[in-house]
Formats: structure tokens, sequence, C-alpha cells
């Protein structure tokens, strides 16, 4: 079934922002004040039976320098500089095991992967917890973790650890630190976008279905998870629904989009009942660097699926060839 508008209708949708007038204002602050300054990530060798791909284990000073684990892969056959993919997992996701990302290794990239504080418990392993901070009220799961107070709401965390993941990218052996390109799918994606929207590092987006795009309307089109533990939640307090959607405002890539820059190639699935079309043409629509939009018509949230890697791959050379 349809999810939402017609693609024409999407295609020309303007909905409006919902920044408040402090959005820059708190994210620069939060950057500022949380993101660790001239850190360098920690390396291990990792065994593996894989005789052609280096692995290595890799620690990173996340939000307020919190130990945040991933997984730096690159082949041995790789140039000595290439471009570095950092993907960000799905919703419940964590970095799972190095041989689950050989995709872009393959390619001939350094790839690095971020694990996702506090998750793993959906179907990826993770080695991250979220550490100890106030948390009240809330829907089982991340998306009410601490949504009553913008200071405290979890994906603030998750935001600035996926900036820092693209600072420590820079720093590793191999990658090319003006070729760092973001990527994931679902949560990945959305927060691929906000590492793009909040660092000046980002050469390329590639954000497959992202989840976190206008908040608001997703939980008035659907009633699916993940979306719908913010339903939840605004089922039973009732009287805090305004309070729930302005700090959902600070974390919605509708909003952090406008201060994008890079090129991005993003997926939309027609029939997505996860994501819904409307509310990633709303956030594309407001993209401020240049957009290229993969559209699948009647797929649902797994959108191109590994055919989309294939899209990606070249739109990503066609990049990296022009920027010669």
């Amino acid at each position: 079934m349809l999810v939402g508008a017609s693609r024409e209708v999407l295609e020309k949708l303007q909905t409006p922002l919902t920044k408040a007038a402090d959005f820059e204002g708190f994210w620069s602050s939060t950057l500022e004040k949380y993101l660790p300054k001239n850190s360098a990530p920690i390396v291990v060798d990792h065994p593996t039976p894989m005789k052609h791909v280096d692995v290595k284990d890799v620690t990173v000073s996340g939000f307020n320098g919190d130990p945040i684990k991933g997984w730096f892969l690159a082949s041995k056959s790789a140039d000595a500089s290439t471009p570095c993919i950092i993907m960000y997992d799905g919703y419940g996701g964590g970095r799972g095991l190095p041989h689950e990302w050989l995709f872009w290794v393959n390619v001939g990239y350094r790839v690095l992967v971020m694990d996702t504080r506090g998750q793993g418990g959906g179907f990826r392993l993770s080695d991250t917890a979220d550490g100890a901070y106030p948390r009240a009220s809330q829907t089982p799961g991340f998306m009410t973790s601490g949504v009553l107070n913008k200071d405290d709401y979890y994906y603030r965390r998750v935001f600035v650890d996926a900036v820092a993941f693209v600072e420590a990218a820079r720093q590793l052996p191999g990658v090319n630190p003006d070729r760092i390109i973001v990527a994931g799918g679902s949560q990945g994606g959305g927060i691929s976008l906000a590492a793009a929207s909040l660092s000046h590092h980002v050469f390329a987006a590639m954000p497959d279905v992202p989840f976190l795009c206008n908040y608001k309307k997703a939980t008035e089109m659907v009633d699916t998870y993940p979306y719908h533990e913010i339903t939840l939640y605004c089922r039973i307090h009732r009287d805090k629904v305004d309070q729930v959607f302005s700090t959902l405002s600070y974390f919605d890539c509708m909003n952090l989009v406008t201060m994008a820059k890079a090129p991005a190639l993003i997926s939309i699935g027609m029939h997505d009942p996860i994501c819904p079309p409307d509310t990633i043409f709303s956030m594309r629509n407001h993209y401020a660097g240049p957009v290229t939009t993969e559209i699948y018509e009647y797929n649902t949230h797994e959108g191109g699926s590994v055919a989309h890697q294939l899209v990606q791959a070249a739109w990503l050379s066609a990049l990296l060839e022009k920027s010669k």
C-alpha cells in the first residue's frame, strides 16, 4: 500500500520547519562542550579468520568522553590512501561482527563502523553502554529517553558520537581525511544526516530510507515502531505532548539538514510503513547541499536493499572522480 501522498505531490512538498530560535546555538554549544577535542582513537588488532581483510577494534571518545566502540576494516590490498565510509546502524543494532560490513571494503574503501550506545538488543551485537545519564519515565526503547528536556535526550549523545567518529576517521591510518563519507539505513540514515549537518568534515552522505525525520508527521501517519514509542508516551503523558515535540524538534533531521553542505544520495521506499515517504521528502526538500534521490516505487522499508548498494557505489565513484 502506498504510504502517504503521491510522488508528484511529495516532490513539491514544503513542510514548515520546526526549529526554535536557539536551534543552531544549542548545537554549537553542545559540540563545544561535549565533543572531545584532540582525542585520538584507540586502535587494537582484532583476530579474524578473514585472510584478506585487516580488522581493528576501535574505541572513540564520544559524547562527554564516553568510550564508543567501533570496527575499522580495510582490505590488505587497499590503496595506501582511500576514502573512509563511516557506517551507522539501524534501530536496535550495534556494531555487530566485523564480517557483517564487507561490501565497501570489497569496493576498495576503508570502513569505520560506529557502535550505537545502549542498543544492540535488536539484531546486531553492541559493546557500548549509554553511561549514567538522567532518565525519567519513558516508553520502552530509546525514542522517549530524556524526551522532556533537550539536554537529556538520548539522540543528543548519539549525534555527538557520530561527529566524534567523523573526527576519528580522519586520524586513522590509510584514510584520506578529506574524503569522509557517512552512511547508514533507517536509524543509521538519520544519524548520517545528523553527522553531515553537524560536521564540516563530511565529504558525502548516503542515508538510506532515513529514520528521525519529521517526527510529528510520522506519529500522525503510522502506528509502527519505533515512532510508535512516541505515540505511546504521548498517550499516557497527555499534558506533555507540546513539550515532547519541542524537544524532538532539536533532533529532527528535517531541521538539521538546513545546515548540511555535503552532497547526499537519499533513498526512499514509497510503500515504507516505518519511515513514511512524506517524512523523508519533507527532510530532503530542506537539505541545504546537493541532493540526488533514488526512489523505489514499490518497496517498503527495505528500499532498494542490496541493489541500492550498487547505485551508491556508482554515485560515490562518480562524485570522487569529479572532485579530483
